[in-house]
C-alpha cells in the first residue's frame, strides 16, 4: 500500500461550487490540513462540503486573514470529493494536505 503526502489547491473560488479534490479511484484519502484565505479586504462566509455534508458552513472570515478548517482528520474514500463556496466572487484560496493511500 503506497502512502503520499499532497497538497491540492485552489485559487479565487467565489459563489460557484469550487471542486478542490476528488479522491482518485482505489484510493483512501486522510485529509490533515485545510487552509482557507480570504483574498479580500472584506469578510466573506465560507462553506466547505465533503460530498453533500458540509464540514463548514458559513464560516466568517475577516479580510486578508485565514482560517484552519481542521482539528483533527477526516477520512475520504474513492470519488469523494471537497468543494468550496464563498458569498463573494474570487474570494478565496484553498490549500488541503492529504495523505493518500492506494
Amino acid at each position: 500500500m503506497a502512502n503520499v503526502f499532497k497538497n491540492y489547491t485552489t485559487d479565487g473560488a467565489g459563489t460557484a461550487l469550487a471542486t478542490v479534490y476528488t479522491v482518485p479511484s482505489s484510493t483512501t484519502a486522510v485529509i490533515i490540513g485545510a487552509n482557507l484565505a480570504n483574498v479580500t479586504d472584506a469578510q466573506i462566509e465560507v462553506d466547505v462540503l465533503l460530498g453533500s455534508i458540509y464540514l463548514v458552513k458559513g464560516v466568517p472570515i475577516p479580510a486578508n486573514t485565514a482560517f484552519s478548517m481542521l482539528d483533527g482528520k477526516i477520512i475520504a474514500e474513492a470519488a469523494d470529493t471537497i468543494k468550496v463556496q464563498s458569498d463573494t466572487a474570487s474570494s478565496v484560496d484553498v490549500v488541503l494536505s492529504v495523505l493518500e493511500q492506494s
